[in-house]
């Protein structure tokens, strides 16, 4: 059986995650696609691509666009009965029947829709990775029922206004420097109690030991959400918070990064 062990995946790893991308027509949108399998690429490679929805509708049109360019296949879903969600049904089963062909390491799920928090807490159970990717209104049930989840607003292009407060994304500048500009909840006491679990016996943390407990606890957490492209940026420009070292790392030739708190 196939670990929960979240991994991004370096070029010294020669295992790469095969990967089931599920997505969800009525709650994704057709901009991200470029981002969304570009970030689905640092976990793994994508071996199924498919998309559920009703594609003679025309609020599907946007997706037509893309689905040859990405070699995405649509699984065309009618909508029998107003007010009933037919595509989630597809989907959910479609997801089933992927996960006991026991061919893929982990699935992908794009969807803001909590109706796929089951869904999510089925496959983790399996022992396989989950991603979520979805909107800032997506419900924290769903968030947390992922091992990562990715807010889609970072991934269009030309990203200039998104925020978050509780939750909720704003990031004012395009470029996505620093946290002071931006204007929101830096989460300073969530980092130091997470750190504070990290640390050995000597009190400093490997980073890549930081980094995987923050997203064991929120799974929404992301370094690029606060203006840092990526979580050592955003470590070594808090200095006022963390203490930082870099260790030679047994083959003589790489470099670790510790940290501690700066108290």
């Amino acid at each position: 059986m196939t670990t929960n062990k979240l991994i991004v995946k370096n070029e010294s790893e020669e295992r790469i995650l095969r990967l089931a991308v599920l997505i969800d027509a009525d709650n994704a949108q057709a901009t991200v696609t470029e981002g969304l399998f570009a970030e689905i690429a640092r976990y793994g490679e994508a071996n199924v691509k498919r998309i559920y929805g009703d594609f003679t509708s025309p609020t599907s049109a946007s997706w037509k666009k893309v689905l040859q360019t990405y070699a995405i296949k649509p699984i065309q879903q009618f909508a029998y009965t107003t007010g009933k969600n037919a595509t989630d049904s597809t989907m959910i089963i479609d997801a089933m029947d992927l996960l006991y062909t026991r061919k893929f390491d982990g699935f992908c799920l794009i969807t803001s829709d909590s109706d796929f928090t089951g869904l999510a807490v089925r496959l983790k159970e399996e022992g396989l990775t989950v991603l979520g990717f979805g909107e800032k209104k997506t419900p924290i049930a769903f968030r947390n029922a992922c091992h990562k989840f990715i807010f889609t607003e970072i991934l269009r292009p030309n990203t200039n206004n998104i925020n978050i407060e509780n939750s909720e994304i704003n990031i004012k500048t395009q470029e996505l420097k620093h946290v002071d500009d931006l204007k929101i909840n830096f989460p300073v006491k969530f980092l130091l109690d997470a750190l504070d679990q990290s640390i050995d016996d000597t009190g400093w943390a490997h980073l890549g030991t930081f980094g995987s407990y923050l997203t064991k606890l929120q799974p929404d957490f992301d370094s690029r959400l606060y203006g840092y492209k990526k979580l050592s940026d955003l470590i070594k420009e808090k200095n006022n918070l963390f203490i930082i070292e870099e260790r030679l790392a047994t083959n003589g030739v790489q470099k670790n990064l510790y940290i501690k708190a700066n108290k």
